[in-house]
């Protein structure tokens, strides 16, 4: 049977909220509620378990007078639980007794596992975050004592909660038999934060604006001038070579042009736009790229503008409802691009461009949270929330803006209007040096572009694998143009050597190139792992090495698509050029 909590999150499949279950704003004796989220290790923060795994108790509170959950809330794995604990708005609480635990075999058992393995817990009041550790170990004496006593200080401004803080005080040893009585204690203070500013203090701009990451910035803002500069003068100095050498060409007569020793990039103007192999799958992939690249862009400038880091699973309900609000992107671009190079099958390429992506994330997550639930996680999410919102979402949003986008993109940019005819019979591709084969030209081409992002992929890896808060997305959005700049740069001049050697290929050449700057990504992230955290377990392992393969085939893909367009671009002005007979 569904549960009315599983349809309240497809409820919120169409209207996302961002905010947390009450407006943030109190009167006098008000009821305010604890939520407690997660317990799990300290080294590592994906490994989670509900709060109540440990056989902590719940306190005299029964009933609360609201509960809300977002969509991504839902699909992180976020499920708060009522504490039990009676606090009230600017209402002192003095040390009371709110439950007790005697420890039998198994339930010590549980409390020194969990002292021996540095956990922590997280809780929420008023969508602030606060963490406190379970116990700690003298090892002097060889003893596991636990934390019985917790003291919030709170602070306030107005009607509204600007400030909590959590001592852990009292703690008693952990043996067969203890009874242990659990302790809290409510402190209500006057503060000068402004409500705007009260998750300024989990901030560490120590961190995010050290000076290595100015210096990063500027480091790489300096290779795209190079670069640019380099690429321009290159070119420039080539194309024009080649230009002079083509127009003295023309004025040949038949028997001299047929004499002279050609070679070069207008060898192959009747073959350099013909469809590339698997012209569905390179479509659909180029018209993913496109959507993602719209949505990275529109999230990154929303979570400049709104602050999405303040509220709890906003970020993951804002970028579900972007990426299938954009669907019609994905289908305008991949499916003209389709009809350009000639394709006929044009439902089945997009189905493929709806669902490429969505099956992807799916099956990622179907089999990390197939290990969540075999771990009992909090990170496991119910089975039929994800089918429900998966099929929800894809069938009534995703599935019918793609095909709208596909019938403008067939109808309004699907003519193929290339300026050389191509040949009926595809030209031989001479031999080459090893150097100028694409196998080679690929993995080259991701050098530079991970080179311009990899300090910030550290600085992002840290915020979500480590205990800090992303904010600076200004740094994001401008390295994440800088990106852009190097992988057309690059791809250019791939594209340029591999024209010139008469191999046609550029298309997929192009693509992969760019797109090789994920797989460097992914070799960081394996070396992030091992020299970077304490991580270990085979779930935390999984769940690490399943999200950035994630992470880095999404990353792939826009680079690749925004590689092939900026050359795509190139190739057409070059062969517009220059008359071709």
């Amino acid at each position: 049977m569904i549960s009315w909590r599983t349809l309240l999150v497809v409820f919120n499949l169409f209207f996302v909220a961002v905010g947390d279950e009450h407006t943030h704003t109190y009167k006098d004796l008000e009821e305010v509620v604890l939520w407690m989220n997660t317990v799990g290790p300290y080294h590592n923060r994906q490994e989670t378990y509900s709060y109540f795994s440990l056989p902590f108790c719940v306190g005299p509170k029964e009933k609360i007078s609201h509960y809300h959950e977002t969509l991504g809330e839902a699909l992180q794995g976020v499920e708060l639980e009522f504490s039990g604990l009676d606090i009230d708005f600017k209402t002192d609480v003095a040390k009371t007794v709110y439950c007790e635990v005697e420890l039998n075999e198994v339930r010590l058992k549980t409390f020194l596992y969990a002292v021996k393995n540095h956990y922590w817990y997280q809780m929420y009041i008023d969508d602030l975050p606060i963490w406190g550790i379970v116990g700690e170990i003298d090892e002097a004496n060889d003893a596991y004592y636990i934390w019985t006593h917790k003291k919030f200080d709170l602070g306030y401004n107005g009607n509204q909660i600007v400030d909590v803080n959590l001592t852990s005080e009292s703690r008693q040893k952990l043996e067969l038999g203890a009874k242990i009585k659990f302790t809290y204690e409510v402190n209500w203070k006057k503060s000068g934060v402004k409500f705007e500013d009260r998750f300024d203090k989990y901030l560490d701009p120590n961190f995010f604006q050290h000076r290595i990451h100015w210096f990063s910035i500027f480091n790489s803002f300096m290779m795209v001038i190079f670069l640019v500069g380099l690429v321009s003068m290159i070119l420039m100095r080539t194309l024009r070579k080649d230009y002079a050498r083509y127009s003295k060409d023309e004025e040949m007569d038949d028997m001299e042009r047929d004499l002279g020793d050609e070679y070069g990039w207008k060898q192959v103007h009747g073959d350099v736009f013909r469809p590339p192999s698997h012209p569905m799958l390179f479509s659909a992939l180029v018209g993913s790229g496109y959507q993602m690249l719209t949505v990275t862009f529109l999230v990154i400038l929303l979570a400049i503008v709104g602050e999405l880091y303040t509220e709890r699973g906003s970020m993951v309900s804002i970028a579900i409802f972007i990426y299938a609000a954009t669907s019609p992107v994905n289908g305008y671009f991949g499916g003209s691009l389709y009809a350009r190079m000639g394709g006929k099958v044009w439902i089945r390429q997009m189905m493929m461009s709806a669902f490429m992506l969505p099956s992807l994330v799916c099956g990622t997550a179907f089999f990390i949270n197939f290990i969540a639930i075999y771990y009992h996680a909090s990170r496991a999410i119910a089975f039929t929330i994800m089918m429900l919102a998966v099929i929800c979402i894809c069938t009534f949003v995703i599935l019918p803006l793609t095909l709208v986008g596909t019938v403008l993109g067939r109808n309004l940019a699907g003519q193929p209007n290339y300026p050389c005819r191509i040949n009926a019979v595809p030209r031989p591709i001479p031999e080459k040096k090893w150097f100028m084969e694409p196998l080679v030209i690929i993995p080259l081409g991701g050098i530079l572009p991970f080179g311009s992002i990899f300090i910030e992929m550290y600085f992002i890896f840290t915020s979500f694998w480590a205990y800090k808060i992303y904010y600076v997305y200004g740094f994001m959005l401008l390295v994440f143009l800088i990106l852009l700049v190097v992988v057309v740069c690059v791809t250019i001049v791939c594209a340029y050597f591999l024209l010139n050697a008469e191999d046609y290929r550029w298309q997929w050449t192009s693509f992969l190139a760019a797109a090789s700057t994920a797989g460097y990504v992914y070799l960081y992230a394996t070396y992030y792992f091992f020299f970077k955290t304490k991580m270990y377990g085979f779930f935390q392992t999984s769940f690490y090495f399943g999200y950035m393969a994630l992470f880095s085939v999404t990353l792939g893909i826009m680079c690749g698509t925004i590689g092939y367009v900026g050359t795509s671009k190139f190739v057409r002005k070059i062969y517009s050029t220059v008359k071709i007979d």
